[in-house]
């Protein structure tokens, strides 16, 4: 799953922050900024996660769909489906 601009910008800043607190420490702006941004992206990668699951279709080596029932109705519920 690639991951976008957005993404790739919160993760490089909390590496940064990540490094700067290895080496000598954070203030506590900096650690509650810590915070926010590792909440926000993992916020972010959970929802992209859930749009990649929710969109998947699972066949069988025979070719019979086997897809849980679950996600079949969600992708119904988003006009995904028309069974």
């Amino acid at each position: 799953m690639a991951e976008s601009k957005e993404q790739e910008a919160l993760l490089k800043r909390i590496n940064e922050l990540a490094h700067k607190n290895k080496e000598e420490g954070l203030t506590e702006e900096e650690t509650r900024e810590r915070d926010r941004l590792r909440k926000e992206y993992l916020k972010n990668f959970r929802e992209a996660m859930r749009s990649n699951i929710e969109m998947i279709r699972i066949f069988d080596k025979e070719g019979k769909e086997v897809t849980p029932e679950k996600v079949r109705e969600i992708q119904r519920k988003k006009g995904l489906r028309d069974d």
